[in-house]
């Protein structure tokens, strides 16, 4: 006999005690992680699921991980050797074998317990340093099958009944470049577990099992209508974009996404049909990474309060053939999936801003680029990675945010100290690049760029960027951003690199690696721009005045103080010639 609805008072308290617990396993993991990319990057992601997989609560840091849990808890319970015992703790990431994303991101999960019942699941999910195969940090672009790329750990057990599976320990120490760091986060992301299972116990013996297992089914409907509403306000039709991936190497091939975005009254269905092969090359995104990137950016333009559970995800049908780039099949490389995810969400943005313009940004910096760069000390191998997130395009009513992560990955940059302080390397240059932002009404984002020293023992350097050969994109007949450039300078040789290295290059010491990001798109007309606004931008040394007449017709009398000449610009506007257009509505 199924009980009344929850209280909706009740309901939203016991919604924010899930946020609070998948919030506090998130700061357990960042206060007691080894790891830069893990502890500064927050390259990770928490959960609090139902008994039946379902997520209730996820963290703050990774949305592409959004909705993934499900499919890797389908997965563990599959193969499962018996029940979860209480004391157990789980291991997996193989994309194939335990439905994960790729090899460098591990899942630790624990079942939770109360009064000798299964209550619930506490799932962490984090990208280690390194695990194994034939590039350090894991992340082998030029990989032609999953072997090349570390370690595969099927669904295993971690801890068994209370006791530790040494032998597993052993073996992931002995397969990876930094057992340290990589045991110290594993540590941490059981430790998250711990004090996440304790939370959703307080929450059993607080409320009892029958209403809370209530409250959890209405959350999801809650999330469920919230999101069919939301979705029966845009127009119905099929919107479609292009976008692409400019290709590994030195002789790039370009990976072609293809979207088809359905709106059917209350549903949405994504399709992908039409997008590149799989390639031989560790891009290809596996499926439960390619739903997760679907919701996330449908959720993003949604304006309710929804909760970030299962029940809004129900709504939304991902459809990807096998054997692409978007679903590729086994041995296929996935270590590097991290851009494909990025690029399907700036694709499905471009399909939105067909349906609902108002809502979306023009193109932005195209995700994070990922620079490793590895070598051998006296006391063993270092490898230092971090996820470099860049710029977001403009919007309808905003100029686009510098320095930001992508709307995929809520992550950070590495403090400069925190650098310099542990690997041998000196960042001699971290900035903002000032004329790069897209022209339009509202300007696009700058580019950013980091400079990296080596400064001692040799070392390799590997890649992971985009946005070169297919710069970002404005909306409603906003301009282009500037596209990536990677250049690796030793002496008087400057070196320009691929966007993806098919493999990594050797970096003497006293070499720099210097990387631009992308920059945002604009979002309308560069002239319909508020003069006050451009010169706004010259104040702050966002845009030079020679900038400011050539991309948006406003003429800067270079002070002191600077000016704008209000005559002159009118002369100037009135003779405009707009940038080519870049709208992929248009």
């Amino acid at each position: 006999m199924s009980r009344a609805a929850t209280n909706p008072f009740d309901l939203e308290i016991i919604r924010n005690a899930l946020d609070t617990i998948a919030e506090e396993i998130t700061l357990t993991i960042i206060r007691t992680a080894y790891s830069q990319i893990v502890r500064d990057s927050l390259d990770f992601s928490t959960a609090v699921c139902d008994t039946q997989g379902r997520t209730l609560a996820q963290g703050v840091c990774t949305p592409m991980h959004l909705g993934s849990f499900y499919d890797a808890w389908r997965n563990l319970v599959s193969e499962l050797d018996g029940d979860p015992h209480p004391d157990d703790v789980f291991i997996m990431n193989d994309p194939y074998a335990a439905a994960g994303q790729h090899l460098p991101d591990i899942y630790v999960v624990q079942p939770v317990y109360w009064q000798d019942a299964l209550a619930g699941w506490i799932m962490t999910l984090a990208h280690h340093s390194d695990v194994g195969g034939i590039v350090a940090g894991s992340n082998a672009l030029g990989a032609h099958e999953i072997w090349q790329e570390g370690l595969r750990i099927p669904v295993l057990r971690l801890v068994d009944a209370g006791r530790r599976n040494e032998t597993l320990w052993k073996m992931i120490a002995l397969n990876v470049r930094t057992p340290t760091l990589v045991h110290g986060d594993l540590n941490a992301q059981m430790a998250a577990c711990r004090i996440g299972a304790r939370g959703l116990v307080r929450l059993y013996e607080r409320y009892g099992r029958p209403m809370l297992e209530q409250a959890f089914e209405d959350l999801h409907a809650h999330a469920r209508r919230l999101a069919q509403a939301e979705i029966r306000d845009l127009p119905d039709g099929v919107y479609r974009f292009t976008d692409h991936i400019d290709g590994i190497g030195a002789n790039p091939e370009p990976v072609v996404f293809e979207v088809a975005v359905t709106i059917d009254g209350e549903r949405v269905v994504v399709d992908w049909t039409g997008s590149s092969r799989q390639v031989p090359g560790g891009i290809n995104s596996t499926f439960p990474f390619t739903k997760a990137c679907a919701y996330a950016a449908l959720r993003s333009i949604m304006t309710a309060d929804i909760p970030n559970c299962h029940g809004y995800t129900e709504i939304i049908e991902v459809r990807a053939p096998e054997g692409t780039v978007v679903r590729p099949v086994s041995p296929g490389p996935c270590g590097a999936r991290g851009i494909t995810g990025y690029r399907m969400i700036d694709c499905l943005f471009g399909a939105l801003a067909k349906a609902a313009p108002e809502r979306v940004c023009a193109d932005g910096g195209g995700g994070s680029t990922l620079p490793t760069i590895a070598g051998r000390r006296d006391d063993g191998p270092w490898v230092f990675c971090e996820t470099m997130m860049g710029t977001w395009g403009a919007s309808l009513e905003h100029d686009g945010m510098d320095g930001g992560p992508h709307i995929g990955a809520n992550q950070s940059n590495v403090p400069i100290e925190l650098i310099e302080q542990t690997y041998p390397l000196r960042i001699e240059h971290y900035g903002l690049v000032p004329d790069s932002g897209g022209p339009g009404r509202t300007r696009g984002g700058l580019a950013l760029r980091r400079d990296y020293r080596l400064l001692d023992a040799n070392a390799t350097l590997n890649v992971r960027s985009d946005k070169r050969a297919f710069p970002p994109h404005g909306l409603a007949g906003g301009g282009p951003g500037r596209p990536s450039v990677s250049h690796l300078i030793d002496d008087d040789r400057e070196t320009l690199l691929p966007v993806l290295l098919s493999e990594p290059v050797a970096m003497r010491a006293g070499a720099l690696y210097r990387h631009v990001m992308a920059s945002g798109g604009g979002y309308g007309p560069a002239q319909a721009r508020d003069p006050q606004a451009v010169l706004a931008d010259c104040l702050e040394e966002k845009l030079t005045v020679q900038a400011a007449r050539r991309d948006y017709g406003v003429v800067i009398v270079d002070g002191p103080p600077l000016r704008v000449d209000v005559a002159a610009t009118a002369k100037v506007r009135a003779q405009w010639r707009p940038l080519p257009d870049t709208d992929p509505a248009a």
